[in-house]
């Protein structure tokens, strides 16, 4: 395994691009001490990797210790995804960014293709491992939607890292296994959306992960901000602070939407968690499934 470097933080930029202040964003990402930055050949059509390479050129190059990981993407319109197309969304990457190489680059939601043709000799798995051979990247990762598409990847044994969302909460436990054999094999372990695509920073009590709760499931969920407010904890705070005291993660990434959420992230990060409330978290029983995977 080539080894990561990290940050105990990763600000995510998928929605750099989306919104207005892009700009200002992208200057905030790069010069915030919180931690390395995560962004992909496909994040708002490659304007996230396209702002960042801006905010890099205005900031003269990466502040010292800091780094961007992206990811290779599918053709957009056509669907492949193959050896050529990982070579040119490398390429891409690079070019937008203004960078000769990459400490990571992910296999990123390989959707249009399946588990053998990723994996078939001269695919796409073959040229990333034949890229970092090279050193235009340092590190080949997996990162992709359904817990068990990931799992696939990751007993392989053949990438260095891997990256799952909303499937390792304060509510949602099924990325257990795979990181834990993800950790076994020297992996190093992204969680990104530690908040369930905001169910657990925003109230909101329709969606987890960005898709209709089950009953079962938002009844936990509803368990668990009662707790939140029984022994006085902020609930978003308790979320990221799960993440992170969690030994089978790595780095914990925080999608970043806005310079004010950025501006917040200190705020969650102090904000005190006791250990009695995840206990009592945690005597509610395994978390039901929420019909993600």
């Amino acid at each position: 395994m080539n080894p990561v470097a990290t940050t105990p933080i990763t600000l995510g930029a998928s929605r750099l691009g989306e919104r207005p202040a892009a700009g200002e964003l992208a200057d905030a990402l790069i010069a915030s001490p919180l931690g390395n930055v995560d962004t992909s050949n496909m994040y708002a059509e490659g304007r996230s990797e396209v702002l960042l390479g801006e905010a890099l050129a205005r900031a003269g190059g990466l502040p010292p210790g800091k780094l961007i990981y992206s990811k290779a993407d599918r053709d957009v319109p056509s669907g492949v995804f193959d050896a050529d197309r990982v070579r040119r969304s490398l390429e891409e990457s690079l070019t937008r960014l203004g960078v000769s190489h990459l400490p990571l680059y992910h296999l990123h939601d390989p959707d249009t293709i399946t588990f053998a043709e990723a994996m078939a000799p001269g695919g796409p798995v073959e040229a990333l491992l034949a890229l970092r051979d090279e050193g235009v990247i340092g590190a080949v990762g997996i990162a992709a939607g359904t817990i068990g598409q990931v799992h696939e990847y990751v007993a392989t044994g053949v990438f260095d890292a891997v990256l799952s969302h909303n499937r390792l909460t304060l509510v949602d436990r099924s990325a257990e296994p795979t990181f834990r054999l993800a950790r076994e094999l020297g992996m190093t372990v992204f969680n990104a959306a530690p908040f369930g695509g905001g169910a657990l920073a925003n109230g909101s009590t329709a969606d987890y992960g960005y898709r209709p709760m089950p009953q079962e499931f938002a009844a936990h969920l509803a368990a668990v901000r009662a707790l939140a407010t029984e022994w006085g904890v902020d609930l978003a705070a308790a979320a990221l602070r799960f993440s992170l005291r969690s030994p089978l993660v790595t780095t914990t990434v925080v999608g970043v939407p806005t310079p004010e959420r950025l501006a917040d992230l200190p705020r969650l990060l102090d904000s005190a968690v006791p250990d009695g409330f995840f206990a009592a978290v945690e005597a509610l029983g395994p978390p039901p499934a929420n019909g993600n995977d």
